[in-house]
């Protein structure tokens, strides 16, 4: 493979897949410029990575698709899209390449530039410790470097010989080691005399209409045991409250639920910060909630079938479920998934929170804890493990220029 001339300013392309992969690649964005303020960077990103100066091929939103039938759908637009970028990365010659979450896009692409010669970073680690391990091995073949969120990854990697550092969270970087419950009410005008709940049950249409139902259930239970209480669930984006919205008109507590209960677009994390406890559905938001340092109660479950293939071939490798278990290594929180995912189940455990103020006693210090671990200011560890593969003498390809853009 033909190099570009030394003189020229340093090349790096970024893939990122939908607004949290855009919001990682802007604040790594930042940093990379500090490091390497003449470099040019190009690639597929959002409106904050093209904040940062990024000329972005095509828009995040290309690559933001959920669920199976969704993909199948889009394929011939996403099949397109990827062969459009891999002819146009291998004629920009970067010196790296960092795909940013999307493994199933991201990781393909990294591979065909490995093989051609040009560094690939993976940032974002698909989660190796809940999932078969042997995946590591098959990321590094596609990643020269992987950059994980969390401490419990890099060894898994290091198993399988693949270059992966921990770089900490992002999200802990952002969220206040001690969060301001009274300036979190005010914010969202709530009685700051009386209990609070905060309900989330997922951000995806199926993941609401799984668990909206049960979570309005074991709510309207809860509102009969607690005197004065107040129910704020926030919505992720437009679809979401309108899978929850008919959710609500439909529910047979739906009375029982409208005095107390307020829908909010938004803000979820200050809702959180605001609660005395939260009803959640297992993901990202256990960690937001644990930086809220919030007492939580777990939940989820999928459809019957995934349920039985996922554990009948023995998919899944975890003890733990939810984020602040996983991290702790213990039981901090309970987790009621798939058949413990019922509403007298949700409503005695959210009564647990909400009655017994030592389990927040108890939970603040290990989830400060946690916190501090996690924050490691990501973005600038992240840019400096990039800058070290910059750094590094290139390699010729043992492919040479007999690879063309369309192999």
């Amino acid at each position: 493979m033909t190099r570009p001339a030394a003189s020229r300013p340093p090349r790096i392309a970024l893939v990122a897949g939908e607004a949290s992969g855009d919001l990682l690649g802007a604040g790594l964005l930042a940093e990379l410029r500090k490091r390497h303020p003449d470099a040019e960077f190009a690639g597929i990103g959002g409106p904050q990575m093209r904040s940062q100066g990024m000329d972005t091929w095509f828009d995040a939103d290309e690559l933001a698709v959920m669920g199976l039938a969704e993909v199948l759908r889009h394929l011939p637009r996403l099949l397109r899209v990827r062969r459009d970028l891999r002819e146009r990365l291998f004629a920009w010659q970067p010196e790296v390449f960092i795909g940013i979450d999307a493994p199933d896009f991201n990781l393909g692409v990294e591979r065909w530039l490995k093989d051609r010669g040009i560094r690939t970073v993976h940032y974002v680690s698909p989660s190796v410790w809940a999932w078969r391990e042997k995946r590591a091995a098959k990321i590094g073949r596609s990643a020269d470097r992987v950059l994980c969120l969390f401490p419990m990854e890099p060894p898994i990697y290091a198993a399988h010989g693949v270059d992966a550092r921990f770089v900490g969270h992002p999200l802990a970087d952002e969220m206040p080691l001690r969060p301001e419950r009274g300036a979190a009410r005010a914010q969202l005008q709530v009685d700051s005399a009386r209990p609070m709940l905060a309900l989330l049950p997922g951000s995806r249409t199926g993941e609401i209409e799984r668990l909206a139902p049960d979570f309005l259930a074991a709510a309207a239970r809860v509102l009969t045991e607690i005197q004065g209480l107040q129910v704020v669930a926030p919505m992720a984006g437009p679809r979401a409250r309108a899978a929850f919205d008919r959710v609500l008109a439909a529910h047979p507590d739906a009375d029982t639920l409208r005095p107390a209960l307020r829908v909010v677009d938004g803000h979820a994390r200050t809702v959180m910060a605001a609660s005395d406890a939260i009803l959640l559905a297992s993901g990202t938001a256990t960690l937001e909630a644990m930086l809220a340092k919030r007492p939580m109660v777990v939940a989820y479950k999928v459809a019957p079938l995934t349920h039985a293939l996922v554990k009948g071939l023995g998919m899944l490798k975890v003890d733990h479920y939810s984020l602040p278990n996983v991290l702790a290594g213990e039981a901090l929180v309970p987790e009621l998934m798939q058949h413990d995912c019922t509403p007298e189940k949700l409503a005695d455990a959210t009564l647990a929170a909400l009655r017994d103020p030592s389990i927040a006693t108890r939970l603040e210090p290990r989830f400060t804890a946690l916190h501090e671990a996690l924050r490691q200011d990501a973005s600038a560890r992240a840019a400096d493990a990039v800058s070290e593969l910059l750094a590094m003498p290139t390699t010729p390809s043992a492919l040479g220029d007999a690879h063309s853009a369309h192999g």
